[in-house]
């Protein structure tokens, strides 16, 4: 069925029958799963063509290429076009980008799935892309050689041509892509020196911003079907709840009202449009069984987990004797932490367009897990899962939300299609996902540590306490291991300072609050607790908190040198602040990249004012400069949202926040300036979309110890008197 969304969306669609009409040339490149992941199961694709390829040469000289990732802001429609394009030399004027289908050739190659998460978009495609991109231009090249019958050796491409000087002939990408696709896929191809990119490295404007200033672009709220019918669903307020009975007699008496449904989440409302589908679904009866998720409440969680971290958990590390360690500690520190629920908080709230018939299911969405929401929605529908067809549109946010391991926004889509019999768009409101979505897990945190007569860190006993997102889902197999979730525990586990006695130990206990990861996952709390603490100890032994964290790293040690050049932009000890401001450090590594941020903060009428944030990171080789800046200022804005002002609380099992006048994220007037300096660095790059969010909250925090003497051990940061 042909969709519009007043612009065609089947120029989104990768189409069979594109190298046909056009002629040219379509590659692929397949890598095997490492590691044997979730779904690695499926069997590599017997056929490398469409629509399982990466590049669409065309014979009017475009370059189409086919991105197996999904683009929620982060700018990956970019930095992987830009891989290929750097090895096979092609003009960037003519690249053109297009979503992936659901295919295994398009797995991620770590994870042997599709999917997009885990700051992993550019460190799985390094070399997988920048391969493509060469096995295209080999054939180019090959079939350039075979037409004018000279060696292979003496051509070379450059800007979408083949080039032969010594004839002084050339020939366009276009002009050979034919002659090309008919030539076996090269054994081996030679990757470019890094001294000779062209493009990787540079700052590049992305693809997609144009259609996301016309208003072409499409998400998934945009796309319209023909006779397609709008859904809300009127959901439980308490997690767990059932519906005991329904009213609905005055909701169907509205215009524009096809029908109301029972479906396993609650009750549907099916309309001819949003606002008919919302008013109706506000005048449902429903009478809730609440079940056991109606006894929760934030106050006492908290004090349940605080009782918890005073017990011994299972061990996540064990270095030394923090007993002995504690006992011979010339000062000690002793600290509770409280860090809360948080909401993925997307711009874009969730939402599915299904038509569904008897043999086949078509979903359009904004999802990070395409091969997960596949099968499951096949499952769901009683099909195979060849039958089902994802189109992935924009994602306006995603923060991991829409990576959910049980599919859940998916799954209720296709309950909805089933039950209304009609193609549908089953749209949550804000208010639906911030009360009835899945969260951050909240922590508590207890710590001691010690410090020895010289002033260096002896013992350190941090014991964690809060749910495990991988608890009952695909990936607890191998994320799991003697009862730990190690994404609980990352940041802290890996504590890099040098400290002969130390523990790291959890509690996961379990209730009815679904959580699941949050951008940063781990890393969002463990580098709250272990960078203020860090400074603490930098405190009790008198010393700079940076000269402090210096001393106790590793000497070869990456932490090192983003720590020394945050330092060196921020002016850090030899600047002069403004009165009432200071200065505050914390240093995380996270997906495999280190990043120092420096918070300059004052307090203005009692309240804390982030003036300035200098942010040093080391994600090795860069593909865009400015996409790497553009991910460290999106990260801390999104930390420092949760820091200030962020927690989902619970009352009576309900969620007490509905929308962004309670649940705030971080406003214009509050935005501080971000500076952003990269390491230069060899080593491949690592992760980008996440690193940025872990340090912020303890530079600030940090920054309003040294401005007012007081320690911070909860979030959010504006519940606190500086009085």
């Amino acid at each position: 069925m042909k969709t519009t969304t007043g612009q065609d969306l089947s120029r989104r669609q990768f189409l069979k029958e594109a190298s046909a009409l056009m002629g040219g040339l379509v590659i692929g490149f397949y890598l095997p799963s490492k590691g044997g992941r979730a779904f690695a199961a499926e069997a590599p694709p017997k056929q490398l063509y469409p629509p399982n390829a990466f590049i669409r040469i065309a014979t009017d000289d475009s370059i189409t290429i086919v991105v197996n990732k999904s683009e929620m802001g982060q700018g990956v429609y970019t930095s992987l076009p830009m891989l290929i394009a750097e090895e096979l030399e092609a003009d960037w004027s003519r690249i053109r980008v297009e979503s992936a289908p659901v295919a295994a050739v398009y797995n991620h190659t770590g994870f042997g799935m599709q999917m997009t998460g885990g700051s992993s978009s550019i460190p799985s495609s390094w070399e997988q892309l920048r391969r493509v991109g060469a096995s295209a231009r080999t054939l180019l090249i090959r079939a350039a050689a075979n037409q004018w019958g000279v060696p292979e050796s003496e051509c070379h491409a450059e800007n979408s041509q083949v080039i032969h000087a010594k004839s002084d002939r050339e020939s366009s990408y276009g002009k050979l892509a034919e002659a090309a696709a008919r030539l076996p896929l090269p054994d081996r191809v030679e990757l470019k020196a890094r001294t000779d990119f062209k493009l990787i490295g540079k700052p590049v404007k992305r693809l997609d911003t144009p259609e996301k200033i016309n208003g072409s672009a499409v998400f998934g709220i945009d796309v319209y079907l023909p006779g397609m019918l709008t859904v809300l669903i009127a959901r439980s307020p308490v997690f767990g709840g059932k519906v005991r009975r329904y009213d609905a007699t005055e909701a169907r008496k509205l215009p524009g009202v096809q029908g109301v449904y029972q479906v396993p989440t609650g009750i549907a409302v099916a309309a001819s449009g949003f606002w008919p589908a919302k008013t109706a679904r506000d005048l449902l009866e429903i009478e809730w069984d609440e079940g056991a998720g109606a006894e929760l409440s934030t106050p006492t969680m908290f004090a349940e987990y605080l009782e918890l971290a005073k017990q011994p958990g299972a061990v996540a590390r064990r270095d030394g004797d923090t007993v002995q360690g504690l006992k011979t500690a010339h000062k000690t520190v002793t600290a509770e932490y409280e860090i809360p629920y948080l909401a993925h908080a997307a711009m874009e709230p969730l939402n599915v367009v299904v038509d569904l018939t008897p043999d086949h299911c078509t979903l359009w969405t904004g999802t990070q897990a395409q091969t997960m929401d596949r099968n499951m929605a096949a499952k769901t529908a009683g099909l195979k899962p060849e039958q089902v067809q994802i189109h992935t549109t924009f994602l306006g946010g995603g923060f991991g939300r829409r990576a959910n391991p049980k599919s859940d926004f998916v799954i209720e889509a296709v309950q909805v299609a089933m039950a209304v019999g009609k193609p549908v768009k089953v749209i949550w409101t804000r208010e639906d996902d911030m009360r009835g979505g899945y969260y951050r897990p909240m922590w508590s945190d207890a710590i001691e540590a010690g410090i020895a007569k010289d002033g260096k860190p002896l013992v350190w006993k941090h014991t964690i306490v809060g749910q495990s997102i991988i608890a009952d889902t695909p990936f607890e197999g191998f994320m799991t291991h003697n009862g730990i979730d190690a994404t609980s525990v990352e940041g802290a586990a890996t504590l890099p300072y040098l400290i002969p006695n130390l523990q790291i130990d959890l509690h996961s206990p379990k209730n009815a609050v679904p959580v699941q990861w949050w951008r940063s996952v781990g890393h969002s709390h463990t580098a709250f607790v272990v960078e203020t603490v860090m400074d603490e100890l930098a405190h009790h032994a008198g010393r700079d908190p940076i000269a402090y964290r210096l001393d106790n790293l590793p000497a070869d040690s990456r932490y090192r040198g983003v720590l020394q050049l945050a330092a060196k932009k921020a002016g850090w000890g030899k600047v002069k602040l403004p009165e009432n401001h200071a200065l505050g450090v914390a240093v995380h590594q996270s997906f495999d990249s280190y990043v120092a941020e420096i918070a300059e903060v004052a307090l203005e009428n009692g309240k804390i004012r982030v003036h300035r944030v200098i942010a040093a990171v080391d994600c090795g080789q860069v593909i865009n400069p400015d996409g790497v800046a553009q991910q460290i200022e999106s990260g801390i804005v999104y930390g420092l949202s949760a820091a200030l002002h962020g927690e989902i609380t619970l009352q009576k099992g309900r969620v007490m926040q509905s929308n962004f006048h309670d649940y705030a994220p971080l406003r214009f007037s509050e935005m501080p300036q971000v500076e952003v300096h990269i390491v230069q660095s060899d080593h491949p790059p690592t992760g980008i979309g996440e690193p940025g969010t872990p340090p912020i909250a303890p530079a600030v925090a940090n920054a309003l110890f040294a401005l007012t003497g007081k320690r911070l051990r909860r979030m959010p940061f504006d519940k606190e008197s500086f009085a």
